[in-house]
């Protein structure tokens, strides 16, 4: 059996955490169950992690990096309309293709409401920055232009929506929304 180092496991916590909270939340998620799924203890979760908030976040901000890489990609060379189709086929595929990835988004958006409800304020923090981080990927490539990033912005919010509730791609919720976001059957559950 080959032995992985720290920071090998630390990612497979990551991605055992995204899709154990992508499922259940971050309320609803042990880390008896992250632990489980990557195969090790609990102290040992522990020792690569400081408590399960410090997991809970560095799952999300692994999701807006991902999210930030996905946009980059698609849009690198590409500015305007361009990128902004790029763009929008690039996150429609990946929210078609890692499910995980959105319930993901959701659940932290979700989190971040809840702790502030209580005033814990870690979350919202570590959440606005990545959406900043987020904000000014996709605003670069589409000219500097706010009212555009924001259309942007608000479109992928509503497809998130639409995708986590399980509307069919042939529903007629998707009508007038960026033709990306119903082509080739994607959205299917």
């Amino acid at each position: 059996m080959v032995r992985m180092s720290a920071e090998e496991r630390r990612e497979s916590v990551i991605r055992a955490a995204t899709a154990e909270f992508a499922r259940g939340g971050y309320h609803g998620t042990s880390t008896e169950a992250i632990a489980k799924r990557v195969g090790v203890s609990q102290p040992y979760l522990f020792r690569l992690f400081p408590g399960k908030k410090a997991i809970f976040i560095a799952a999300a901000e692994r999701c807006m990096d991902d999210s930030i890489r996905t946009f980059e990609e698609a849009a690198k060379g590409l500015e305007g309309e361009e990128a902004l189709r790029a763009m929008a086929n690039a996150y429609t595929k990946v929210i078609a293709e890692q499910p995980e990835r959105l319930m993901m988004q959701m659940q932290v958006y979700v989190a971040v409401a809840a702790a502030a409800e209580v005033g814990e304020h870690e979350f919202g923090e570590a959440v606005r920055a990545g959406w900043m981080r987020l904000w000014d990927t996709v605003h670069l490539p589409l000219g500097g232009d706010a009212k555009e990033t924001t259309t942007f912005m608000a479109y992928g919010m509503l497809i998130n929506c639409l995708v986590a509730m399980g509307f069919p791609p042939e529903h007629r919720v998707w009508e007038g929304l960026y033709p990306s976001a119903r082509l080739e059957g994607r959205l299917q559950k």
